[in-house]
């Protein structure tokens, strides 16, 4: 299976992502044709088949790309040997990181997941799912131990933490006022913050 085409030395996959990905972002998902997918990349509609079975098999990629990132973060942080407290302030920071890096991504996701299919939608759902039971988990623990407040639901804290996360690519700029490590530090406070007894 050839990596390349041209030999640029970047494989076919990434380029037809990264193709998309800036397509996606500039003209919409629902405005861009498989065929300014494939000139953009500089490969054939049989290279994109080849990896990709669709169009729409690249917009979930585009997410499950990041998703993927942030799961594997996350779960090194829940398996850490450190308090609670540390790993939920970690994890929470992250996602905002991972975010903020992919800024492209997760705003085309959250733009065009309703055009997935119901059951590419069911699967992205499922690992969004799986990334936010793991996610309160670290929150039911520390109010187990009486580290962090019960009032509030876990479910509600990890609602409103991934509210915010989910609201950056709508206001955050990269020649604004605040680093991508900066607006996640504070947002990671103000989560501890609520869950202080």
């Amino acid at each position: 299976m050839p990596r390349t085409t041209d030999g640029d030395g970047t494989p076919v996959p990434q380029r037809l992502l990264a193709a998309a990905t800036r397509l996606f972002a500039e003209q919409g998902y629902d405005r861009t044709s498989v065929q300014e997918i494939v000139e953009a990349a500089g490969v054939t509609k049989g290279a994109l088949y080849h990896y990709f079975g669709s169009k729409d098999d690249l917009l979930h990629e585009v997410y499950a790309r990041v998703l993927r990132i942030q799961q594997e973060r996350l779960d090194a942080f829940a398996d850490a040997d450190a308090p609670v407290e540390e790993r939920l302030r970690g994890a929470a920071a992250d996602v905002v990181v991972t975010t903020i890096d992919n800024l492209d991504d997760a705003s085309i996701f959250f733009r065009s997941m309703h055009h997935l299919s119901p059951e590419k939608l069911k699967q992205v759902r499922a690992e969004r799912r799986r990334y936010h039971e793991r996610f309160r988990a670290l929150v039911e623990e520390g109010q187990k131990k009486g580290v962090f407040s019960t009032e509030t639901p876990a479910d509600l804290v990890v609602d409103y933490h991934f509210g915010s996360v989910h609201h950056l690519s709508t206001w955050y700029r990269p020649d604004g006022p605040l680093t991508p490590q900066e607006v996640a530090d504070h947002l990671a406070d103000l989560l501890l913050r609520a869950l202080r007894p």
